[in-house]
């Protein structure tokens, strides 16, 4: 993927936007994207602190795909391992880029690098472990390699 197929963010309330959106389980279908998924979680680890994210965003994304008409099985819907996964590469971003920055400028600057491309995952899962249902429905451990190395 080049860069020029990542749709950036042009300010924090449209980010914001996503985040609400998604918790309030109003955000339109097609606006929940790989790009909306990352910022909606950058905002909940950012500012949300009140969401203990990890334990509630399984949740939260399974109520929306509900609410938008989506299904939760063992071949669409909420998937936990990924989830923790890119839960655990945006703090690790965090942790790397600080906290002065707007949070558009943070959430830019997450998918452009390596950890906010849609294949990430792939770098510590293969494709039948990380698409099994198992990986959907549980987090499992990564084949490939650790996620320390994040």
């Amino acid at each position: 993927m080049s860069s020029f197929d990542v749709r950036l963010f042009a300010d924090d309330a449209s980010i914001v936007a996503i985040g609400e959106g998604l918790l309030a389980a109003t955000l339109p279908r097609d606006a929940w994207t790989h790009e909306a998924h990352l910022a909606a979680c950058s905002w909940l680890v950012r500012d949300r602190c009140d969401i203990d994210i990890e334990c509630e965003l399984p949740g939260i994304i399974s109520r929306y795909n509900l609410a938008s008409g989506g299904v939760n099985d063992d071949a669409q819907g909420y998937h936990e391992t990924i989830t923790q996964v890119y839960v655990a590469a945006v703090k690790a971003h965090f942790a790397d880029v600080g906290s002065h920055l707007f949070l558009y400028q943070s959430v830019n600057s997450l998918l452009l690098s390596a950890r906010g491309r849609r294949d990430y995952p792939l770098r510590f899962y293969s494709k039948e472990l990380l698409f099994s249902a198992e990986a959907r429905r549980t987090f499992v451990a990564p084949d490939l390699g650790s996620l320390d190395r994040m």
